[in-house]
């Protein structure tokens, strides 16, 4: 690996573990929508891809599918003003991800954050959670018109920056963040335990894989 410039982190399965709200919300939204629960473990396969596609897939019961239209619009602001009041309540971060962040800082790496969560609840996600500060920039889902795996919040990052993306890492957990850092020219490196649909994230081919955001100071170390 090289060295970057910039190091641009994911929020949902890299740094936070947010399913125990999130499927609290899904379970409250579907107990009202008279549905049965899912239940944290089915909601946990579903996250990674914005609220909006997790409440269609929640409707439907899968990972892939859509419900009826009139079913979606009923059931979405019910989610919307759950999670609203519900966005820190039971999250937390992972292990080694205060410490990993403080050495990246007093190793002076500049950091930004993006995300596909909406900037209402990625900003107050991730100051009651303390992490706010640690960044240059947050790139939340509604920042720009394209979102994750679309390339342009990684470009933008690394625009901000004025860092050519070839000198710029991903840390990431999903398809979707190693798809985006792929086209965006990003090195990409991912979390083990994140949220990618049940599937190992080493079959994504990123170019490294940590089991604790901590792993990640030794790795740059090493790096050319």
């Amino acid at each position: 690996m090289r060295k970057p410039d910039m190091i641009l982190i994911d929020v949902d399965g890299t740094l936070v573990d947010s399913v125990p709200d999130l499927a609290y919300c899904v379970d409250t939204m579907m107990a009202q929508l008279d549905r049965a629960p899912h239940g944290e473990e089915r909601v946990r396969e579903w996250v990674g891809n914005g609220v909006e596609r997790l409440v269609r897939r929640a409707l439907v019961g899968a990972l892939q599918g859509e419900p009826e239209d009139a079913e979606f619009e009923r059931a979405y602001p019910l989610f919307l003003e759950l999670y609203a009041e519900n966005t820190s309540k039971r999250s937390c971060l992972y292990p080694g991800v205060r410490k990993g962040l403080d050495l990246l800082k007093a190793a002076e790496y500049r950091l930004g954050c993006v995300t596909n969560k909406a900037a209402q609840f990625t900003e107050p996600l991730l100051k009651d959670l303390g992490l706010y500060e640690d960044f240059s920039i947050v790139i939340s889902g509604d920042t720009l018109s394209k979102k994750k795996p679309d390339p342009a919040p990684l470009l933008h990052a690394a625009e901000f920056f004025g860092c050519d993306p070839v000198n710029a890492l991903m840390i990431g957990d999903s398809v979707s963040d190693v798809a985006a850092a792929r086209a965006a020219g990003f090195q990409i490196v991912c979390m083990s335990y994140g949220y990618n649909h049940g599937v190992d994230i080493r079959e994504s081919a990123p170019d490294a894989v940590i089991d604790s955001f901590v792993e990640i100071y030794p790795l740059l170390e090493q790096a050319v």
